[in-house]
């Protein structure tokens, strides 16, 4: 295989792990009241209210939250609907860095910008929304998580860009 066939099917390879993780993180948000409920149940299995009370403490009260507003305003959770057809979308997007990675490389780079906005975004907005730090740190993980693939992601495409570029040697002998 030659270096080029290797570096795409790298590439290939990871951007089809990040669509997917991207994907899976999107459709959680569709089902989240019945996610919230499994969750606690989970937790009280394994016993976690006796390690870790301050978690169980605030998956009961986002649970508590998540059954008022199904009950009373569903419609709010339309809102979570919209956030996982963004991701849904998102992901669609990296459809052109598989088919044609040098011409695409912007939407990786995109992509690095994004998970690079997370950290302020939970930074400045989860305080305001009375989210715990702790969970805020969560959040700033996908953005760190998620930056590692798309770095990898972004150096094989410049190493393909600079084997599939013309040669200045062959250039200048033309």
């Amino acid at each position: 295989m030659s270096d080029r066939a290797a570096l795409l099917k790298g590439i290939r390879a990871w951007l089809v792990f990040f669509v997917v993780c991207l994907v899976l993180s999107g459709a959680t948000a569709f089902p989240l009241v019945h996610e919230l409920r499994w969750t606690e149940d989970l937790l009280r299995a394994l016993s976690v209210p006796e390690h870790l009370p301050g978690l169980m403490d605030w998956i009961v009260r986002v649970r508590q939250g998540l059954d008022v507003v199904d009950a009373e305003y569903p419609f709010m959770l339309y809102g979570t609907d919209w956030l996982a057809f963004a991701h849904l979308v998102i992901a669609v997007a990296f459809y052109g860095p598989y088919r044609d990675p040098v011409r695409n490389i912007w939407v990786v780079e995109f992509a690095m910008i994004a998970c690079a906005g997370i950290i302020p975004l939970a930074l400045i907005s989860g305080p305001v929304r009375g989210i715990p730090f702790w969970w805020s740190v969560l959040d700033m993980s996908f953005g760190v998580f998620g930056v590692i693939p798309l770095y990898v992601v972004r150096r094989r495409i410049k190493r393909l860009e600079a084997l599939t570029a013309p040669n200045a040697w062959t250039l200048a002998a033309t």
